[in-house]
């Protein structure tokens, strides 16, 4: 099983179920839009390397569950984008979604994707339990103790310099709480018992916080045309980021403790013996620049 196998039936999922849960055309287009705009499924990917780690069939439940989570990311995206939030006019090589369809269309779809992903993740055959334990994760990794509150401290706190640990903790919100849920998520479709959920949960807490160091790495050192974005804009706008507060070298240097750390859970999900989570060393590979 390699990443590239997982995007594809993420994909392929994702094209074929999401027409059948949305009844106007237009909301549809611009829903669609977004999420098959050529996205890394990096997320639901997780969950399903861990699941397949654990040594559960990727059945179509699982893939409803996993892919869930990628619903739920692209209306944070379409939402980031708009007017009142970041107003950016490139994503993923393409209009942004309220250039395409207008700030209000755009609202919608992003409403559409967030509520949609809370059908799918509760709407299929796992087990009670486990759809209960995935609704909580995600809720409270999404909402206003997750994500919704980081990107609430990223728009309140701009101009405004914050601590390390205090850019830790916006990040760890922001960004981290949703791929800690994804890897987490994994082990619960799995039923992992909760020593390994734990070592799980601080792997995706580690590869959060990596993934959005990169991100404020590469809005500095990269370009649009490799991006598929516009770059230089957090330090136009006075964003809290690492290279603002760090520096490029001191960026790095966190870049590459926070990766240690991941190392070191992925090690640990090893000697427990518990599965084959080599799939992972594959995730952390990402990290190049």
């Amino acid at each position: 099983m390699e990443i590239a196998d997982l995007k594809k039936q993420v994909d392929q999922y994702l094209q074929k179920h999401l027409g059948s849960d949305c009844d106007q055309s237009t909301l549809y287009e611009s829903m669609y839009y977004s999420l098959m705009a050529g996205g890394k499924r990096l997320r639901p990917n997780l969950t399903l390397a861990v699941v397949h780690a654990l040594g559960k069939d990727l059945d179509d439940d699982v893939m409803r569950a996993a892919s869930a989570v990628e619903l739920l990311h692209t209306y944070s995206l379409i939402h980031d984008d708009l007017p009142a939030m970041d107003n950016d006019d490139l994503r993923r090589f393409l209009p942004t979604n309220h250039r395409r369809f207008g700030a209000g269309m755009a609202t919608l779809a992003g409403d559409g994707l967030l509520t949609l992903a809370f059908q799918w993740v509760s709407d299929n055959h796992l087990k009670e339990t486990v759809r209960l334990q995935l609704v909580q994760l995600l809720a409270q990794a999404a909402g206003p103790a997750g994500m919704v509150a980081g990107q609430a401290m990223d728009i309140h706190y701009e101009g405004t310099g914050l601590s390390l640990n205090e850019l830790k903790n916006l990040h760890a919100k922001k960004t981290g709480s949703l791929l800690r849920y994804s890897v987490m998520a994994g082990g619960v479709i799995a039923q992992a018992p909760a020593d390994t959920l734990r070592v799980l949960a601080s792997f995706g807490a580690h590869y959060g916080l990596a993934f959005q160091i990169y991100d404020d790495l590469m809005d500095v050192v990269s370009s649009e045309a490799k991006m598929g974005k516009a770059v230089n804009k957090d330090a136009d706008e006075q964003k809290n980021t690492y290279p603002n507060l760090l520096g490029i070298d001191g960026t790095k240097q966190a870049l590459a403790q926070a990766i240690a750390g991941a190392k070191a859970d992925k090690q640990q999900l090893d000697n427990r013996g518990v599965g084959d989570f080599s799939l992972l060393d594959d995730f952390l590979a990402y990290f190049r620049y």
